[in-house]
């Protein structure tokens, strides 16, 4: 009996130990619905939303984003959200971004976004996310080579 009472205990405290382990970092997929609010000569409003996947076998709810924006390596604007968004297990979900920029900055990559070339995305920060209103920071480290044009 004292046996099987060790097993049955190591059996649940092994199944703890697996459900409380870290989530696996969001994947960054696209970015959608990308249109400017508000256009100005010095300062501008954007809007987008980033779409990413959750590769966890459970939900997730993102809490607050602090996030910074550069287009080739030129600072592009900062978002900062304090929203819950709940994220369904294996699921992709849309992260809305919202931030101001400064003018002077988006005129340096004019050129490239006319002609159609490439340009590198780059977006740093950190996002909380947890479970049961348990939340943890993680970082944000996404770069990659997008290809805007108005032609």
């Amino acid at each position: 009996m004292k046996k099987s009472a060790i097993l049955i205990f190591n059996f649940i405290l092994s199944l703890i130990i697996l459900g409380c382990s870290a989530p696996k970092e969001l994947e960054y997929r696209s970015y959608k619905n990308f249109h400017l609010e508000k256009l100005g000569f010095n300062a501008s409003r954007v809007n987008l939303d980033l779409q990413y996947y959750n590769p966890n076998n459970f939900g997730l709810q993102l809490r607050r984003t602090d996030l910074d924006i550069f287009i080739n390596n030129n600072f592009l604007g900062h978002s900062s959200s304090d929203t819950l968004i709940n994220i369904a297990r294996r699921d992709t979900f849309l992260l809305p971004i919202k931030f101001d920029t400064d003018m002077k900055n988006v005129f340096k990559n004019v050129w490239n976004t006319i002609i159609g070339t490439e340009v590198t995305v780059r977006i740093t920060g950190k996002i909380k996310v947890g479970k049961a209103n348990v939340f943890m920071s993680m970082p944000v480290n996404y770069e990659g080579k997008h290809k805007f044009s108005f032609f």
